[in-house]
């Protein structure tokens, strides 16, 4: 029987591999077209588009695994009915329960690995690929563990992290003379975007370099002519899906201390705890999908009924994410709704396949 079980869960990785990997092939394509009008802005060349995309597919695969999962077992599935090789295993004593608890261990090796690409991996790669994308194509940004810098005329700047509604946070400024000299330091706790682009500084501590002497200054709002676009800070805001468990923690924390909304930001955090068990799930609604006979046309028309389910769960977790905050659904029931529906689904579908 272990002969069995680890033929069954080679079949299904692979098959479900292959899935991941056409997927990914078409998602870079679309990544791959949509970058290319891009290509020659600043230093944004071919190459470092290649790298965008490369660096983007981790986070494509998290959101991807579920469906992968699907697609995959049922393929592998379906080709075991039409060589008869369901059907042998099952005369040798392999019953539906325990072909079930081969399908969730082969399910548990794609969760782990949806965990760990979506809470180390693709977040950290992300990041990277984007901010590798804005200091090209801008020049004069760079980003690290610090924030964002920017040069901007006789200015350097430097700004921690911008919450959700375009505030700024921890913002350092230095200023130069002609002689390139420091003339002024400005430190701001934080800074709100004005409509004509300057920034409304807030809790200022001034520090001017006179010949002599520094002189310190504080006030309690200063306005700051910045000719910057407002385009050029969107780096520093992260993509609620991209972001960890860890990291959606803390920043929902920091939100809810600085009286901001967090709705996205909470939904994001319990589908990414529901995410690995949905590649389980799909595992079992595999199985639900899977053809009991040889009969082309029922394979055929099952393989299809079960990819457009694939489909429409993984679009169904935006679609419940946007009816959250519509309707004032709880996050967690929007969460965990649509995994929960596809579970019973599955569960009904392989009862019904016994009764018969």
């Amino acid at each position: 029987m272990m002969l069995l079980t680890r033929y069954l869960i080679r079949q299904l990785s692979v098959m479900s591999v292959y899935a991941l990997l056409a997927f990914l092939a078409l998602y870079s394509f679309f990544d791959i077209i949509g970058e290319v009008g891009d290509i020659g802005q600043g230093s944004y060349t071919g190459i470092k588009m290649i790298q965008y995309v490369l660096m983007q597919m981790p986070a494509h695969a998290y959101e991807l695994m579920p469906l992968a999962v699907l697609i995959g077992g049922l393929v592998a599935l379906s080709q075991l009915a039409s060589g008869s090789e369901l059907t042998v295993m099952k005369t040798s004593g392999m019953s539906t329960k325990k072909l079930i608890t081969v399908l969730f261990q082969f399910g548990l090796i794609f969760a782990v690995l949806t965990a760990l690409l979506g809470e180390w991996i693709a977040p950290s790669l992300s990041q990277r690929a984007e901010n590798l994308k804005a200091t090209a194509v801008n020049g004069k940004i760079s980003t690290g563990s610090q924030g964002l810098w920017l040069k901007e005329q006789d200015n350097i700047i430097n700004v921690r992290e911008m919450l959700p509604d375009h505030t700024l946070l921890g913002v350092k400024i230095w200023k130069h003379n002609e002689a390139f000299r420091l003339a002024e330091a400005i430190e701001a706790e934080s800074a709100v975007l004005n409509d004509d682009n300057s920034w409304q500084l807030k809790n200022v501590r001034r520090s001017l370099l006179e010949s002599e002497q520094v002189r310190t200054e504080t006030q309690a709002v200063q306005k700051w002519p910045v000719e910057l676009q407002r385009n050029l800070l969107d780096v520093l805001l992260v993509k609620p899906e991209q972001m960890s468990v860890s990291a959606l923690t803390t920043y929902i924390g920091h939100l809810k201390a600085n009286n901001q909304q967090t709705k996205t930001y909470e939904i994001a955090w319990w589908r990414k705890l529901m995410y690995p068990v949905a590649a389980t799930i799909m595992a079992l609604v595999a199985l639900a999908f899977t053809p009991q006979t040889t009969r082309h046309g029922n394979m055929g028309l099952k393989l299809f009924a079960g990819i457009c389910l694939g489909l429409a769960f993984h679009f169904a977790g935006r679609l419940f994410g946007f009816t959250s905050q519509l309707y004032g659904v709880p996050p967690f029931i929007a969460a965990i709704l649509p995994t929960v529906l596809f579970g019973i689904l599955g569960v009904y579908l392989i009862r019904r396949q016994e009764r018969r």
